[in-house]
C-alpha cells in the first residue's frame, strides 16, 4: 500500500517518499511531511540552481547554500527564483 503524507509544500494529502532522501534528522523530516511529487520538483528546482549559481557540491558553502534553498522551497519559508530566471514558454 503506498504511504500518504499531507504534504507541506503542495498543502495535501498525496504519495510519499519510499524512504528518507538522506540519513539524519532533516532527511526524515522530510520523509514524514513532503510528497513524492514536491521532492521531484525541488530536484529539478536543485539542479537548476546549481547550473545557474555554478554551485560545486563538495564545497561547504555550496552545500550550506542549497541545503537552505531547499527547506525554503520545501517548507515555504521565501524561496525566490534565480535572478534573470525566464519560464520556459509553453
Amino acid at each position: 500500500m503506498t504511504r500518504t503524507v499531507k504534504c507541506a509544500k503542495l498543502g495535501i494529502e498525496t504519495e510519499g517518499l519510499e524512504t528518507p532522501p538522506f540519513p539524519g534528522s532533516k532527511g526524515q523530516q522530510i520523509f514524514e511531511n513532503i510528497s513524492k511529487q514536491a521532492w521531484q520538483e525541488w530536484l529539478k528546482m536543485q539542479t537548476m540552481l546549481i547550473n545557474e549559481h555554478r554551485l560545486a557540491s563538495f564545497e561547504p558553502k555550496d552545500k550550506k547554500f542549497l541545503e537552505e534553498e531547499r527547506h525554503k522551497f520545501l517548507f515555504g519559508s521565501g524561496f525566490v527564483m534565480p535572478e534573470g530566471y525566464v519560464p520556459p514558454k509553453q
